[in-house]
């Protein structure tokens, strides 16, 4: 657990943390309806930082608010900036070579990474039990998007497997550096992100106009809006819980893709879906359970 923090704000974390990966399952959804319009997945990417970056500038401007980070912390912010960029890189490249059901297992293997480095990266201790609710996690997400494990790169497996190492180290990164104000921790980690985006982007699809985003409107607010909303909530939630926890709480998220997908663009969601979607949910609900288990000693 992050020192000091009481189980009241361990609660909320995890609320957030879902709150969050519901934020990001919507956008994948919207991500997909605003390709078929046209508009790459890395264009996407670049103006939602471009945004993330000039709201967060404007709102310092208009609260007067200081961009400093405290010494001790900015490795730590530093690193959180550069995974969230690579994750994100290393994730889209993924799927140039695997398909995307496969890359999402693979890429969900991170909250496992998490609960094994956690007592080697912080001062947690191993817990089984949380393991064994991880491993319960990965298969849950494994039957929700249904991977077909056809035509595997090798180049593909090991852009997937580096983004579910990169999002492990964003976690811990972010933990580290949980006293760091949020608009400078927003500031700070975008404005790393935003060249490694740009450069994506000019090798990709090439960097077209802020007009093109009009060739879907509803879903290019809704993909923005949603990595607004679910990067914010992310920051929040891990200045609160621990990245063990956390981690297992966003496993939730194909879970909510699959569910706003059926609902909006009309896939058919099979049993196998429905019992992983299970899995997925009994695993959080053991995670908060387990949780609370782990506090107790300490607010005794």
């Amino acid at each position: 657990m992050i020192a000091g923090h009481s189980a009241a704000a361990t609660r909320q974390g995890l609320l957030l943390a879902l709150a969050s990966a519901a934020a990001y399952g919507t956008n994948i959804v919207s991500a997909q309806i605003a390709g078929q319009a046209g508009l790459a997945g890395p264009l996407l990417v670049f103006y939602r930082v471009f945004i993330m970056l000039a709201l967060v500038l404007a709102a310092t401007l208009i609260w007067r608010a200081s961009l400093k980070v405290p010494a001790r912390e900015r490795r730590a912010l530093a690193l959180f900036g550069l995974m969230s960029a690579l994750v994100g890189c290393a994730y889209l490249s993924s799927v140039a070579f695997l398909p995307v059901t496969v890359a999402a297992v693979v890429f969900y293997t991170f909250p496992i990474l998490i609960v094994l480095a956690e007592p080697l990266v912080t001062r947690a201790r191993f817990s089984a039990d949380r393991l064994v609710v991880a491993l319960i996690a990965f298969c849950g997400v494994a039957m929700v998007v249904g991977p077909d494990f056809h035509g595997l790169d090798p180049r593909g497996l090991a852009l997937a497997m580096a983004a579910s190492i990169f999002a492990a180290t964003q976690f811990f990164a972010a933990s580290a550096s949980a006293t760091t104000g949020l608009l400078p921790k927003l500031f700070w980690s975008h404005l790393l992100i935003l060249p490694v985006t740009l450069a994506i982007v000019q090798a990709t699809s090439g960097l077209l106009p802020p007009q093109s985003l009009a060739l879907a409107p509803l879903a290019v607010a809704v993909t923005i809006g949603g990595y607004l909303a679910g990067f914010l909530l992310q920051v929040l939630a891990l200045a609160r819980v621990a990245p063990g926890p956390a981690g297992l709480a966003f496993c939730a998220e194909p879970v909510f893709a699959v569910a706003v997908a059926a609902v909006v663009l009309g896939e058919r969601v099979g049993l196998l879906q429905y019992a992983g979607g299970g899995l997925v949910v009994a695993a959080i609900m053991a995670n908060v359970i387990l949780e609370q288990k782990l506090r107790r000693p300490a607010a005794a």
